[in-house]
């Protein structure tokens, strides 16, 4: 059985630009709270089915010995599909703890993300003339905790010169380079659309003939990530309220000479891989497909992968409710903090608008094991 937790995710797969979600990340320092199903808000009006089928979706890529192993082994035929089911399996085999902050802030961050769909080419044409990159062959990766394990999950990315190892090359300098050294996947239109693409972590080409290449989180070349929005902000081009994905992708048509600057002001660039076409989503970090409305990115020293949680927060630009049993398949650079989570809205431009448009506030529950308890952060 695969181990719990996959490769690393892309440094931002999930931003909508915000300058809010850029913010420096702090150890994520978080409480619990045990909760009644009954007293959590939006629990009994709620639809669980679907979030249920999302969990179980994921259990093949949780371990023999983690604490959700149980529930998977214990998850029946019938909950998927049939809400009676799906309720009496959630009810009689977890337990929900409230998610809150240090200081007991109860309400966090919720933005949200999607599978862009670009139109591209195999080949370079007049039209479709910006590569999308694999994995070039002189990135060298150091996960730092085969050397020192107090450095958990931080990898060093660079590049050997001579018996040295360098900075890898930023985004300035890759997209400055008439033969950098990686091969090309796809070529697509426009660079706006690639730097979402990469912001997002994956994605789909959709060639001329209606086939589509579907791709995923490669690596990354170890700069910083930093945002664009708040670059924006800071040479006054855009106002805060203006910095969601359409207002940055307006700005950009509005100023084409101005771009190039802007797009290389995030050093940050992500390559990626293709991934099998049967697949039903993007994939996580969990190593599952991702499943539109139902899978959710998290802080992991908050929020253990694989988990399912019930989210109650907002629709995007809206007051409507939106109280949804999630399971949380992934992880991001920006998604930091005791209550933050980001939202995966599925492939395509109307997911696209959605997830562009949402920063709302939120809270959330972790539904974990009867008996067993939370990993503590």
């Amino acid at each position: 059985m695969p181990p719990a937790v996959a490769p690393a995710a892309p440094v931002c797969p999930a931003c909508a630009e915000c300058p809010q979600c850029a913010a420096p990340a702090r150890p994520a320092e978080t409480r619990y709270q045990q909760t009644p199903f009954s007293a959590i808000p939006g629990w009994q009006e709620a639809t669980l089915a679907p979030g249920v089928r999302a969990f179980g979706a994921g259990c093949k890529r949780i371990a023999q010995s983690h604490p959700l192993r149980r529930a998977c082994d214990n998850f029946p035929a019938s909950a998927p599909a049939d809400e009676q089911a799906a309720r009496q399996f959630i009810e009689g085999a977890f337990s929900a703890w409230a998610v809150t902050s240090a200081d007991g802030t109860a309400e966090g961050l919720i933005t949200g993300y999607y599978e862009p769909v670009l139109a591209g080419s195999r080949t370079r044409t007049d039209r479709f003339r910006h590569p999308v990159y694999g994995v070039p062959e002189d990135l060298v990766a150091v996960d730092l905790e085969s050397v020192n394990p107090e450095l958990k999950g931080l990898r060093l990315r660079g590049r050997l010169e001579g018996n040295r190892l360098v900075p890898y090359l930023s985004r300035a300098e890759i997209e400055g380079r008439t033969a950098f050294r990686a091969p090309v996947l796809a070529w697509v239109e426009d660079p706006v659309e690639l730097f979402f693409l990469q912001i997002q972590g994956s994605g789909q080409i959709e060639l001329d003939s209606g086939a589509r290449l579907r791709l995923g989180y490669g690596d990354q070349n170890g700069h910083p990530y930093r945002s664009m929005g708040r670059y924006l902000i800071q040479r006054g081009e855009l106002a805060l309220e203006q910095t969601s994905m359409q207002g940055i992708k307006a700005w950009a048509t509005a100023n084409p000479r101005k771009l190039r600057e802007a797009l290389d002001s995030n050093p940050s660039y992500v390559f990626f891989r293709h991934m099998p076409d049967t697949l039903d989503g993007p994939v996580g970090t969990l190593g599952a497909p991702l499943t539109a409305g139902y899978s959710i990115a998290v802080d992991t020293r908050s929020v253990p992968l694989g988990a399912p949680v019930f989210l109650a927060t907002t629709m995007p630009l809206s007051t409507q409710p939106l109280n949804r049993l999630m399971a949380a398949q992934d992880t991001g650079g920006a998604i930091r903090g005791a209550v933050r989570a980001d939202f995966f809205w599925g492939s395509g431009n109307e997911a696209g608008t959605l997830a562009g448009r949402m920063r709302q506030q939120g809270r959330m529950w972790i539904l974990w094991p009867v008996g067993e308890a939370l990993p503590r952060p």
